[in-house]
């Protein structure tokens, strides 16, 4: 197995989802990039919409916390339970599984990221499970997307 880019692209996705990453998501995506979400049925293309749907998804998805960082800080005193269970890397893909619950349910899904030679995600897929957590987190998106929608971020 060769290392490839995508083991430097995981270290700064997982400093980025914990708040220390400089330049956060702009440092990270490829200006081209490809988002494939769960809860909508074409891809996303660029890199704005990219950060938009990451940007909902690290609000939604986290269980009780209000962001990734929180999900993520060392002592999680928040009560947050997202987490990283399994990671596959190889070259430039990778597969991260995540848990969390949101609204009750539990939720089981991975993030799968390819990444270019220069270290830039190019496509971003997330895939969730079961039924009932693909509908929870389609809601708590649309209530997140919205609220960023009406705060112009």
């Amino acid at each position: 197995m060769s290392r490839g880019p995508i083991h430097e692209v995981i270290e700064r996705w997982h400093q980025h989802v914990r708040g220390n990453l400089p330049g956060g998501l702009d440092e990270l995506l490829h200006e081209e990039v490809v988002f494939y979400s769960p809860v909508v049925f074409t891809p996303q293309r660029g890199k704005e919409i990219t950060m938009l749907y990451l940007n909902a998804a690290s609000q939604a998805l986290p269980g009780d916390a209000s962001d990734f960082s929180e999900a993520f800080s060392d002592d999680n005193s928040s009560g947050a339970n997202f987490r990283y269970t399994k990671e596959i890397a190889d070259g430039n893909h990778a597969m991260l599984e995540f848990e969390t619950t949101v609204d009750g349910k539990a939720v089981n899904g991975v993030d799968i990221i390819t990444c270019d030679e220069d270290g830039k995600i190019v496509e971003f897929k997330v895939i969730v499970r079961p039924l009932q957590a693909v509908n929870a987190v389609h809601q708590q998106m649309g209530r997140m997307l919205e609220q960023m929608k009406s705060l112009g971020k």
